[in-house]
């Protein structure tokens, strides 16, 4: 099947609105409007929109999550993810972090990359 056969979904979460309109604007501008763009302010919100996705047969084809947010954590919220849709590629954005944590989110997330902003 191909990405254009069904709706598909790009997911950014951050908790910070100004950087959510920002990365929105720029997948919108790289990648163009044949996706659909969702955003959340945080890791609740975010899995509440993948279920919503899903349940009407939108693919999420990626997600990018912000590291350091209240409440979960980005690594922590990818690795849920994973393990409920393990096929959901994401990545993680990150100014810095720790190597312990950069390692376990490559490992119980399954690929994820991190950039540095």
């Amino acid at each position: 099947m191909n990405l254009k056969d069904e709706p598909n979904a790009i997911l950014c979460v951050d908790d910070e609105p100004i950087i959510l309109i920002s990365l929105v604007q720029e997948l919108k501008n790289k990648l163009g409007r044949e996706f659909i763009f969702e955003t959340a302010q945080d890791a609740i919100e975010a899995l509440e929109v993948i279920d919503d996705l899903v349940s009407k047969g939108t693919k999420v084809v990626l997600i990018v999550s912000d590291w350091l947010m209240p409440i979960t954590n980005g690594d922590e919220f990818l690795i849920q993810v994973h393990k409920k849709y393990p096929e959901i590629p994401s990545i993680l954005v990150t100014g810095h972090i720790e190597e312990g944590i950069f390692k376990k989110v490559q490992q119980e997330a399954g690929t994820c990359m991190i950039i540095p902003n």
